[in-house]
This record gives C-alpha cells, structure tokens and sequence, in this order.
C-alpha cells in the first residue's frame, strides 16, 4: 500500500503517538472542539441542481443549529438560520421543499426569499418596527463545483483551498453537472465523530475488515495527507472477484469516456477537515459526512450523485447496473465498518487504554491528530483534565 505525506516534519515526540481515549467521549472536550474549529467546520448540504428554480430550498441540522438554504427570485442561493426574529421559533420542519415566502407556524411572520421581513401579523402591535433590520439571519456559504457548503462561523479555509491540490483530478469528474439519484439518509450512531473520521482515512484495516474490498483493489490502495485533505485511492484488479457482485461489477462498468483513461476503474476518496468526504466513482459520486452531536453521538449523512447520459440514451441500462453492484458492495463495506469502529467506541472509554503507536505509513491519522493537537492543546494529554478545565480557557 503506498502512502504519501505532504507537510512539514516536526520533531513533536506525539507524532508517533495516537490521540487519548478520553477524547472520544469526554462532553467538555466536545465543546472545546466546537468552539475551536467545529462551529467553523464546512458541511455540504446539496447540489445546485436540487435547488435550481426560486423557492426551493433545503435544511440542515448541525451542532444544535437548523440552516436553511434556498434559491431567491435573484436566482441568488443564500442560507440563513431556521429561526424566526420574532420568537425564535423553527420556521421549516421538513429537509427540502418550495415556498412563495417562508411564513412562520408559531405567528405567522413570514420571511422573502431573500430573507427580508415582509408579513408581520398584527402589524399595529408593534408600533415602530423596522422590518428592514428583522430579516432572517444569514449564514455564511460556499458553492464548491455545484455543491453547496455551509459554515456557522468562520476560521478554516474555504472548500476551494482546501481542495485546491486536487482540483485537476476533480474537474474531469463535472461536479457541476452531477444530479442526485437518491435521497439524503440519515444514520445516527453512537459514536464520536473522530471514530467515524479515523476510520475513514484508516488504511491498515482495509486488508482485515473489508474482504470485498481487498479482492477488489488488491494491494493497490494507496493514502496520502495534504494539508486539510486526505486522498485515498484503489484500482480495480483485472483478476475477477469470486463474489457474483465484486465479479459483475469488475465485469460490466461500462467505460467511463468522460475520465482520463487512469480513471476509468479507479474508486477515489477525499476527506476534508474535520467531517466531510467525497466517495467518487466511475460510475457515481456519493457525499457522506458525519455531524457531531455530541461526545459520543453522530448522524452520518449522505446522498448519491451521477452525470446524467445521453439525451437520446438516459440512465444507461449499463450504468444503472453498475450503480447498483456499486450500492450492494458498499452496503456491506458499511455494515463491515459499523461493527469495526463500536468495536473501538467501546474501547476508548477503558481506563486501561493508553494512546497506542502509530505506524509510519499511518500518514492520514498522524495530520490529523496534528491538527486537534494544535487546535486543542488538551488533546496532548492522556488523561483528562479536572472538570471545569474549559472555563478557564
């Protein structure tokens, strides 16, 4: 398996040392990590073809936070915090829909599509409001190759730096061009975010927790770390699986005409800093993050994504196959993976577990601790501060 990794070496003994159990579960820790840089973490919500006419818009709830993100008349997408200005009430319920005005249940103020105020019930109750300084509040966004990212605050680099080493490798893929071919599902886990991460970027468990995938790529999967970006990379092997749905896969993906020819039967992953990634195929690209809830609960989310065919040829018999053996295999990655990291949720939390070593080639795992390290300087002790150690912050 190669491995690369490109930053700057440093002396720091913790470098060969894992992170401390007590941060996959520990509440206090958790806020730390909020208000260090998880609050400023970016969290795809959509693609731009989900919210293509005025009015349409799409929610997301994060760290305690419902956004809303929707199309104005302008044909401007902008987000804004799903709270009403009058009492703080939700305004939107559901995860998508289209609406004239966004009108509040609770009172009835109703909010335009660029968020201005422009109903108040009751007007004469409220004898000079100005409504022009009531709008909704807005959320700061980004829209990354048709994708829509959202930040409560701001404090990492946007999607574009973060992903600027690789956007030579993306832009053959046309994100812009991407249609959803499922919905969002959500799965909440009782495991800390940084177990789901790990794991995500963890290449030294593919050989023993994933068979399917290891008679699928062989030895050829390969990781490296940038900066705030991990890549993971597996080629598919000419030899065929002895699993029927690995073999048809292997068999019948149709060739991909749109990707350079070292492309085409390649299976591509990004994990951007802290919690989103890219799972991107030939075939299809899914976007998957898990959103922290608490010290020891997340919701892993996710879509499925693919480059609509020929007009005169739509959704490719071929493909529509291949995207289905794609589903089957990976349903049992996840399955796989599930039980890999309880299995490490519950070890966390012994008080017999020290920080075990880290391998040379574990170069994902190693930037990543690096950063909550620098972002946290708590993370490098092994064991938990006094309660109360937050305050004095």
């Amino acid at each position: 398996m190669a491995t690369h990794l490109k930053s700057i070496p440093t002396t720091d003994p913790l470098d060969d040392v894992s992170l401390p159990g007590w941060l996959y579960f520990d509440d206090e820790f958790f806020e730390a990590e909020k208000r260090a840089f998880l609050r400023a973490a970016p969290q795809v919500v959509c693609h731009e073809s989900e919210i293509a006419n005025p009015g349409e818009w799409r929610t997301i709830d994060f760290l305690g936070e419902s956004v809303i993100v929707i199309r104005g008349d302008d044909g401007e997408v902008r987000a804004f915090t799903n709270v009403c200005r009058h009492r703080g009430s939700r305004l939107l319920d559901e995860e998508s829909g289209c609406s004239k005005v966004l009108t509040c249940p609770y009172h009835a103020w109703s909010y335009a599509r660029d968020g201005r105020l422009v109903g108040v019930m009751h007007r004469h109750e409220y004898p000079g409001l100005q409504t022009e300084k009531l709008g909704l509040i807005p959320v700061s966004l980004e829209v990354w190759r048709g994708f829509i990212f959202v930040r409560l605050e701001e404090g990492l680099p946007s999607v574009q730096e973060m992903m600027a080493p690789y956007e030579h490798e993306v832009a053959p893929y046309r994100f812009e061009d991407l249609r959803a071919i499922g919905r969002v599902t959500l799965r909440p886990r009782d495991l800390n975010w940084k177990t789901i991460a790990d794991n995500y970027s963890d290449h030294l468990h593919i050989p023993v927790g994933h068979p399917g995938l290891t008679r699928l790529f062989g030895k050829s999967y390969a990781i490296e770390a940038q900066e705030w970006v991990d890549r993971m990379e597996g080629e598919l092997r000419d030899d065929e699986s002895a699993n029927p749905s690995e073999r048809a896969y292997q068999r019948y993906l149709p060739e991909a005409e749109h990707l350079p020819e070292s492309h085409r039967r390649k299976w591509l992953y990004y994990k951007l800093f802290p919690c989103v990634a890219f799972d991107i195929y030939p075939d299809q690209v899914d976007f998957m993050q898990w959103l922290p809830v608490s010290g020891t609960t997340s919701v892993i989310r996710e879509i499925s994504y693919a480059l609509p065919d020929a007009p005169d040829y739509p959704w490719r018999r071929e493909m529509k196959a291949a995207r289905y053996l794609n589903w089957r295999i990976n349903r049992r990655v996840n399955a796989e993976d599930t039980e890999l990291i309880s299995r490490v949720q519950s070890g966390m939390t012994s008080p017999t577990y020290v920080p075990g070593p880290l391998g040379k080639s574990e170069v994902c795992l190693r930037s990543f601790a690096r950063k909550l390290r620098a972002a946290i300087p708590e993370a490098r002790l092994e064991r938990s501060p006094a309660p109360g150690w937050l305050r004095g912050n």
